[in-house]
């Protein structure tokens, strides 16, 4: 693709790696930006180049801490002051996506705020993958183009030519999700039921479906302590499987995960880039989501279809 001088990638401050291969992809230089830390940790962000009439795409994915999604506010409005023609917020991870809803009295709906202030710092559009719960979409009044990891995970996962393939969700809340993977791959369907006694915590698990001899694939939005992907993959194996991996967009990653992948009975992770790794894991492949996320760049860029990367 030849250089496109009215498309400008901006990357946020911890989403550089990422926002650089995106960049790199459409044969671009990340934009040049400004970023100042005050003593008090406010901090201040701004473009060292004109972005007036420019379509401005900023790369940040919302994860812990807040000011992640805070300075991703701020590159937005300080596009909009700058006369920018499109801001588009290019957000691989969506944070907060998991308080989607009211599921208890006098807690508020996360996701939903979230997406209010980024309409009110002015974004046109927003560019997504796997978000934790696809209604999340509809808490915009902005076009929300949600890609689908699956779209980079599947060649993956082919190339690894394993026989006797189960897709496994590892709660009942991904049951759609794998069913999806299971229909395309031609696969059986495995579902993990858990129940917890706390956040974070699994309490008990119990496996629906046929397990013995066959190479499992555990398919889920994100894992955070991985404590849910661990005990399906011991239980599972336990039950006769021949081989588990885990298959997962976002690598929050959170606590003891690495240390309980690390000892757990799940042979590989797949995650995506959407996140950066906190530290190395022989068990953990990271697949590059740059190339997906230039080429929406560009079809949003000359109006055509992006639905090639929604696969399921």
């Amino acid at each position: 693709m030849s250089n496109i001088p009215d498309v400008k990638v901006f990357a946020c401050k911890n989403s550089e790696y990422i926002a650089t291969n995106i960049a790199h992809a459409l044969n671009l230089e990340p934009g040049k930006r400004i970023y100042t830390k005050f003593s008090d940790g406010e901090f201040g962000v701004g473009y060292n180049e004109t972005v007036r009439g420019e379509y401005v795409f900023i790369v940040q994915s919302t994860f812990p801490p807040s000011d992640n999604l805070m300075e991703l506010l701020l590159m937005i409005d300080a596009a909009k002051r700058a006369s920018a023609y499109k801001v588009i917020a290019v957000i691989p991870y969506f944070g907060f996506a998991r308080q989607d809803r009211k599921d208890k009295p006098r807690v508020a709906i996360g996701a939903k705020l979230v997406a209010n202030m980024l309409q009110a710092a002015g974004v046109d559009r927003i560019v997504t993958m796997d978000l934790h719960a696809d209604q999340i979409q509809g808490f915009f009044d902005v076009p929300v183009d949600h890609l689908y990891g699956s779209s980079v995970f599947i060649p993956h996962i082919q190339a690894l030519n394993l026989g006797n393939i189960s897709i496994a969700s590892p709660d009942i809340g991904g049951a759609k999700r794998a069913n999806s993977w299971a229909k395309y791959l031609n696969a059986d369907l495995v579902i993990c039921h858990k129940t917890r006694e706390k956040e974070n915590e699994v309490a008990d698990m119990k496996v629906i479906g046929k397990v013995k001899g066959r190479n499992i694939i555990i398919v889920d939005d994100m894992i955070d302590t991985a404590g849910t992907i661990c005990k399906a993959a011991d239980l599972l194996r336990k039950k006769g499987a021949a081989s588990v991996r885990a298959v997962a967009s976002h690598a929050v990653l959170s606590g003891e995960a690495y240390e309980r992948i690390a000892k757990s009975r799940l042979t590989e992770v797949f995650f995506t880039d959407s996140i950066s790794q906190k530290k190395e894991s022989p068990k953990i492949k990271v697949i590059s989501t740059a190339a997906m996320f230039a080429e929406t760049i560009r079809n949003i860029r000359e109006h055509r279809s992006i639905s090639d990367h929604f696969l399921f």
